[in-house]
């Protein structure tokens, strides 16, 4: 039986916002073109998702020195109707089990 979920039959069961941001709640201080390497995309489409985050109010990004330390809000609200009254956070902690 074919595993749905290896990715290996063009598609993925997370989005790549999500892979940015179980990536940088794993690694805080991860280096932009490490995360994109680790998603799979160009350092210029991790900088868009990244920016999406920030303006979402999900992620903050701290400067320091030059380097970015990237803050994931655990208790934003996610969007979508199907996950209605679960925080940023619960989905984490899942993907984290």
């Amino acid at each position: 039986m074919e595993d749905f979920f290896a990715g290996t039959n063009g598609w993925c069961f997370l989005t790549n916002h999500s892979h940015v941001l179980v990536a940088i709640h794993r690694e805080p201080e991860i280096r932009l073109k490490d995360l994109a390497a680790q998603v799979g995309i160009t350092p210029r489409a991790t900088q868009r998702l990244l920016r999406d985050l920030e303006r979402s109010g999900v992620v903050t990004i701290e400067r320091v020195g030059r380097n970015n330390r990237y803050h994931v809000n655990p208790l934003a609200e996610l969007s979508h109707q199907l996950e209605a009254g679960r925080s940023l956070g619960q989905m984490l902690a899942l993907l984290d089990a």
